[in-house]
């Protein structure tokens, strides 16, 4: 289904991304994310839904070609912009959307035309990998918590290094048997929609090292969440959920959400 097209990994949010260009952009659109789509986006819904009602504005931080962007707005009623550091992106996600308010543009790590506090609540899925140092994962950290306003949700997806060399659905991080400390680089494996796997250089960020980032750039009550199979069909796309076995997911749940409110 195009439902779950849209796939992980970074989506140009950060300078010198592994889906920067055009082409890079539809490499990024043409990723299956079925694993996300289990146990990923649906359940960064849900952390938001609790806290944003119709009308409040989300800002998707790195939107990429703008699918969850728009799945976002349709369920939870939100006026939802995305952002992005790519041109390219943009211009997809503009092309294809139907319900997100607007796209703006990020350069030299701040948001274009977003005052401070303009956010009811920020989702940000997927990017951190593509950052290479701390300071850069704090600056996004930062710049997102300049968008909201007072106790307003941060909510983030992101891919657990610790699950290395396990073969999911749609995705592989990183080999089997090897150790992947803060920044490391490492290869994830990608499914794409016809089948095949594309391969790209990310970065390891262990999902433990959030809380204290989050705390260093004005947020607090962190709290992580590891979505699992079996929570799936109340929270997904049934059809999604029943559709095969999901044994690695089972096994070994590759995904984590951490939310954080604006201190």
């Amino acid at each position: 289904m195009s439902d779950w097209s849209e796939g992980p990994g970074q989506s140009g949010a950060a300078e010198g991304a592994a889906w920067s260009g055009r082409d890079g952009a539809r490499a990024f659109a043409a990723v299956e994310a079925a694993t996300d789509w289990l146990l990923g986006y649906p359940f960064v819904f849900r952390a938001l839904s609790g806290r944003i009602g119709p009308g409040a504005v989300l800002v998707d931080y790195g939107c990429g070609p703008g699918q969850v962007s728009d799945r976002a707005a349709r369920q939870l009623g939100a006026r939802v912009i995305g952002v992005d550091t790519s041109p390219e992106m943009l211009a997809l996600a503009r092309a294809s959307a139907t319900a997100v308010a607007e796209y703006h543009l990020v350069e030299n790590g701040r948001v274009t035309g977003l005052a401070d506090g303009c956010a009811d609540a920020v989702m940000c899925n997927h990017v951190l990998a593509s950052l290479p140092t701390e300071e850069a994962v704090l600056d996004v950290f930062t710049e997102i918590r300049r968008l909201l306003r007072p106790d307003a949700p941060f909510v983030l997806l992101a891919t657990d290094p610790a699950c290395n060399g396990t073969e999911y659905a749609s995705l592989r991080i990183g080999e089997p048997g090897e150790v992947y400390g803060p920044g490391d680089e490492l290869t994830v494996r990608l499914r794409r929609t016809d089948g095949s796997w594309q391969e790209m250089r990310n970065h390891a960020w262990p999902v433990a090292y959030y809380p204290g980032l989050l705390e260093r750039a004005g947020f607090r009550d962190v709290v992580q969440h590891r979505p699992t199979v079996d929570e799936a069909p109340a929270v997904a796309d049934p059809d999604l959920a029943a559709s095969r076995a999901w044994q690695a997911e089972r096994e070994r749940p590759p995904l984590v959400i951490t939310r954080a409110l604006a201190a």
